[in-house]
């Protein structure tokens, strides 16, 4: 599969943007864009222009989900050459520029953030990293909303979107029907940041709209192992080559961090998702301080609901099972 590899030192790094380009070379898509820096804009010039393209022949773009690291420059390459930009019903108000579903969001998110007990201070500091990282989110496009099981075609390949919920509400994974680059036989997927190869993508925190973000994300992975497939092309790093074995790893990940939370509430007593976290991660800095309580908060909620813990008064206590 033909990779552009982007940088971006907001956030994770090490983006992907995948070229698909038909035999006739004039059907060109691609498959996320990039962070909207300078710096990442001008790597995919260059990526594309390598391949004699630019930002005007892009006739789709193919989004996995809503994070500006992979859609920030999908509003300004739509604006250069009129591309279809396709992603999920349920990400595609935020990459459209929806006004009442971005404050919803952000609403949500200032809840959440005063439920989990998160001090002024540290809001404070991460509402000024998310202002100042603002202008990377790139223009508003005009977007074509798609749902799970709908067949693209672009860039000469068929692509079946896979609804992958859990790191936001609409990441979808999109399997190659044919045109995949490995042969016959091959069973390859766009999966995003369902499946990282080194990390272990955020959940509770990376989307706030997710209800039950743990189990929501554990059955996308569930759901993904079974599927089959040889390889799978992430929105971070390099290919996974075994992403069964990868998502069973990231299973136990986090079966291994619901055991560290009961034994959190075991040896400190009842407390809430801030000082939860806190024992898991230390201190937060940057978007860590939406990031750690919201994976710490998808866990509780997890355990909450399987009546181990039990919330009273803004404090998780262990239930006597």
């Amino acid at each position: 599969m033909d990779r552009i590899t982007l940088g971006n030192d907001e956030f994770e790094g090490h983006n992907n943007a995948y070229v698909l380009i038909d035999g006739s070379g004039e059907d060109v898509a691609l498959v996320d864009t990039g962070i909207a820096t300078p710096e990442t804009r001008e790597e995919l010039r260059e990526g594309l222009a390598d391949r004699g393209y630019s930002f005007a022949d892009i006739d789709d773009i193919v989004l996995t989900h809503y994070h500006v690291d992979h859609a920030g420059l999908a509003g300004e390459i739509q604006a250069a050459g009129d591309a279809t930009v396709y992603i999920h019903e349920a990400d595609a108000p935020i990459v459209s520029g929806d006004e009442d579903a971005i404050e919803a969001m952000h609403t949500r998110r200032r809840e959440y953030l005063e439920s989990w007990g998160v001090p002024a201070e540290a809001q404070e500091e991460l509402l000024a990293f998310l202002e100042a990282a603002s202008h990377v989110s790139g223009e508003p496009a005009d977007v074509t909303p798609i749902d799970d099981g709908d067949i693209l075609e672009v860039g000469g390949h068929r692509l079946e979107t896979v609804h992958s919920p859990g790191h936001t509400a609409g990441l979808s994974a999109f399997e190659v029907i044919d045109g995949s680059a490995a042969g016959e036989g091959t069973r390859e997927a766009f999966v995003g940041d369902a499946i990282l190869p080194v990390y272990t993508p955020n959940v509770g925190g990376a989307d706030v709209r997710v209800e039950r973000p743990l189990e929501t994300y554990m059955g996308t992975l569930e759901g993904l192992a079974g599927r089959g497939y040889d390889r799978v092309w992430p929105g971070h790093r390099d290919p996974i080559d075994e992403p069964d074995t990868r998502a069973e790893t990231i299973l136990d990940h986090h079966r291994e961090r619901t055991d560290r939370v009961l034994e959190v509430l075991e040896a400190h007593g009842p407390a809430d998702v801030w000082t939860v976290s806190a024992h898991l991660f230390g201190d937060l800095s940057g978007i860590h301080i939406l990031h750690g309580p919201g994976e710490a908060y998808a866990h509780l909620e997890h355990l909450d609901r399987e009546g181990a813990i039990a919330l009273e008064d803004g404090e998780y206590r262990l239930v006597d099972t």
